[in-house]
């Protein structure tokens, strides 16, 4: 399946960034254009259904990613859906972080001023993370589900054992890395909050994101708040009192229409093609890189497949990238790279011929 005519930006370079920032279809851009010219048209009266077309928003994000309805919220990113949660934690919450994860977790939690340690990536992950739960006894772990600089994937089997071994320790992640990768059940997974920006893997350029929770996250936040009622006011009387703190003030139906169109287009590509298709590249991409000896991170031997790789490479070799349009981004002490469903071996292979001819 070819995408460069329906991504056009494929057509001016080797896009190899979508971990810096996904692109966007000419149906998106045709969609978002129809709906432009009938706000042009309409005025006032082009949002009087907002709230019929924003709950078709949440049904379409929360059926993708099997969450449950009434606790799918729309946020304009992760760090926003991620410090509404925080905000409404008891301040005593004890967190676990995993070092160096993204700032949007990591720094989120320790300028909230809550008491937390952190654990290395390295091998035995696995095992130290039970033990360090065990010892410290955290109210919350906090992770990204991929790490942003050089694309670890935490186990998410791993996190079903914490959970069924830990039944009331909250799981918090960030899925921006992560969703819009492969199939996902948010339900039978052993999260509890689950936060994502949808401008990355899921094509749906910026200002939009969503949060789901399950119960335990659900009782853990704003207590107090829980016991005041609502608002009473027409516009506002179906808004839940986590509604108030997820989704304050109006929401952007351009940016959370085009979550919702990214969504039916991927749907559309199907789970098995584009799961499938980021899996192979992923795991042909390590091979290579692996005979060369560029990653600049050894992968761990239980890590599961890769698309996200940061790449140790001379200046010689990164002014040749540029020159070829090869898109990438600098990231800690390499650059970093990522394979989604529209790359194609020949992406990969014209790097490596790159990367070859120093």
């Amino acid at each position: 399946m070819n995408f460069k005519d329906e991504y056009p930006a494929l057509q001016n370079c080797i896009y190899l960034d979508t971990a810096s920032s996904g692109i966007i279809s000419l149906e998106t851009l045709k969609w978002r254009r129809n709906h432009d010219e009938s706000f042009l048209n309409q005025g006032s009266s082009f949002r009087a259904n907002q709230a019929f077309f924003l709950n078709g928003v949440r049904e379409t994000i929360s059926n993708f990613f099997n969450a449950a309805l009434e606790h799918c919220f729309l946020v304009p990113n992760f760090s926003f859906g991620f410090n509404t949660f925080l905000n409404g934690l008891k301040p005593t919450s004890k967190f676990l972080l995993l070092e160096s994860d993204y700032p949007s977790v990591n720094y989120a939690v320790k300028t909230h001023g809550f008491q937390n340690e952190s654990i290395a990536i390295t091998s035995g992950l696995e095992e130290r993370l039970f033990e360090k739960i065990q010892k410290t006894k955290p109210d919350v772990f906090a992770c990204s589900l991929v790490q942003y600089l050089d694309g670890y994937k935490i186990d998410l089997n791993l996190l079903k054992r914490i959970k069924e071994n830990f039944p009331k320790l909250i799981i918090a992640a960030d899925g921006t890395q992560y969703c819009g990768t492969e199939n996902f059940d948010f339900n039978s997974s052993g999260l509890d909050f689950l936060g994502a920006s949808g401008y990355k893997w899921m094509l749906a350029g910026y200002g939009n994101g969503f949060v789901f929770l399950k119960d335990l996250a659900v009782s853990s936040i704003y207590e107090e708040a829980k016991k005041t009622s609502t608002p009473s006011e027409p516009f506002l009387k179906e808004r839940s009192t986590l509604g108030t703190f997820f989704e304050p003030g109006h929401l952007d139906t351009l940016a959370f229409g085009t979550l919702k169109q990214a969504i039916i287009e991927r749907k559309e590509i199907g789970y098995e093609y584009f799961t499938t298709k980021i899996s192979q590249l992923g795991q042909l991409a390590t091979e290579e890189f692996k005979k060369r000896n560029i990653l600049t991170k050894p992968l761990l031997s239980h890590e599961s497949p890769q698309y996200i790789f940061n790449l140790s490479l001379s200046e010689g070799v990164l002014k040749r990238l540029t020159e070829k349009n090869i898109a990438f981004t600098r990231r800690g002490d390499g650059i970093r790279i990522g394979f989604h469903f529209y790359n194609e071996i020949a992406d990969l292979t014209q790097l490596l011929s790159i990367i070859d001819d120093e």
